[in-house]
């Protein structure tokens, strides 16, 4: 399963500076699946009677909603990665185990993540949501639009400003770890060992009872529910080991730059190349200090290493982000309904189809390539200064964060129409 995951990055001090916790998250989805960025506002729902309709099914819906900025593959209602307006930050992996993974329609693991995002102003009670939900609904469904057949478990890394927890599931079980300082990594397999903050009341119960425990060793939750060696886990080849590498070299000194480094990392396997490639990434800066703003930085396009860290910031009355919005098709009205498309619906949004145009010309590394990308280099470095300058300063023009978003990538297409055109 490992040509499906994804990779999620926690930094905390004293692994970064200034007093900063750094969230990060590469989607690494199938290739031609289009991710948009998309912001939904806070709302109160007075008719509890009416039910929320998610990627398949119906669930109940609450009094109130935060505001939320999502990355998401375009064809469902969840999300890959996101934060909503009290600094709360998520992404999710693909995790799978000894547990057999559900047939039935029920929450995907991204419907999770944004009702995480959607219902907890903090880590812990995003947390506390998201395994409610899967008490109630559990979870399962296609993770994938069109005829393949892609479906699987989740792992959670859920941050705020002032710690983060891993959450772990095999079917509705489940597993949580605390992190409270330092670096953690999760990608596509189950990693809490035998630090275990908070569980399932029947988890170590059904373990035994299929035989996974002996209910005498120490209960080690990836072990005991998948089938990994854990005493060779940070050894063994692969991408949850490799990113675990890149954090531990830079710990002390992390910055949301580092993470950025890290998600453009190719020979780890971290910026994934192929049939699944990282098809779109997220870096957060989350302060410590509740006076500043989270900032929060999306590609929108595949490939990071060929891609902007545009930044958004949650305030008031924020514009619509029109140009990382995938179209909508009627048949999709309804929800769980069985899509009827002659072929695959064409989901680009406007920034998508620029940076497709401008990667045929960097696959061909002309002159034009490097100036294009030396300018996409250009505009990220001077967005990272000025998201700094913010941070240092204390100080944020409301009426520009409005824009923010949008206007980056205004300015992210217009380097690529320049260069196609010309």
């Amino acid at each position: 399963m490992e040509p499906c995951s994804c990779d999620t990055f926690v930094a905390l001090p004293p692994a970064t500076i200034d007093n900063r916790i750094i969230f990060g998250k590469n989607s690494d989805r199938p290739c031609d699946e289009v991710q948009e960025v998309v912001y939904f506002p806070a709302a109160v729902h007075d008719n509890l009677k009416e039910h929320l309709k998610c990627t398949y099914i119906e669930i109940d819906q609450v009094p109130e909603t935060y505001a939320v900025v999502l990355s998401r593959p375009a064809w469902l209602w969840g999300a890959e990665m996101g934060a909503n307006e009290h600094g709360v930050c998520i992404g999710n992996e693909a995790v799978w185990g000894r547990e057999k993974v559900c047939d039935e329609e029920a929450l995907l693991g991204m419907d999770l993540v944004r009702l995480g995002l959607e219902r907890g102003d903090t880590a812990e009670k995003a947390l506390n949501v998201i395994v409610d939900l899967l008490e109630k609904y559990g979870q399962g469904g296609n993770c994938s639009e069109g005829r393949m057949v892609f479906s699987y478990h989740n792992s959670f890394l859920i941050a705020d400003r002032n710690e983060a927890w891993i959450l772990e599931t095999a079917g509705k079980y489940w597993a949580a770890e605390k992190v409270e300082e330092g670096v953690r990594n999760i990608s596509n397999q189950l990693s809490i060992t035998t630090k275990i903050d908070r569980e399932h009341p029947d988890m170590r119960n059904y373990a035994k009872q299929r035989g996974w425990w002996d209910g005498k060793k120490e209960f080690d939750f990836a072990a005991t529910y998948s089938y990994l060696d854990t005493a060779k886990m940070m050894i063994s080849p692969g991408r949850y080991c490799e990113g675990y590498k890149l954090l531990n070299k830079h710990k002390g000194n992390i910055t949301f730059e580092t993470m950025v480094e890290i998600l453009r990392d190719k020979p780890s396997g971290i910026n994934m190349e192929g049939e699944f490639l990282t098809t779109a990434s997220m870096v957060s800066i989350l302060p410590q200090d509740s006076k500043l703003p989270c900032i929060h930085f999306f590609t929108g396009t595949p490939d990071p290493e060929r891609s902007v860290f545009k930044p958004f910031i949650f305030v008031p009355n924020i514009s619509q982000l029109l140009n990382t919005s995938s179209p909508t098709f009627e048949l999709e009205d309804s929800v769980g309904k069985k899509l009827q498309f002659n072929s695959k619906p064409d989901r680009r949004h406007p920034l998508y189809q620029k940076h497709q145009q401008a990667s045929e010309i960097l696959d061909n590394k002309t002159e034009k390539a490097k100036t294009m990308l030396d300018n996409m280099r250009k505009l990220e470095k001077e967005l990272f200064k000025e998201m700094e300058s913010i941070l240092q300063n204390k100080h944020l023009q409301v009426d520009k964060i409005v824009n923010l978003f949008h206007q980056c990538t205004e300015d992210e297409i217009r380097i690529y129409k320049s260069n196609v055109s010309s």
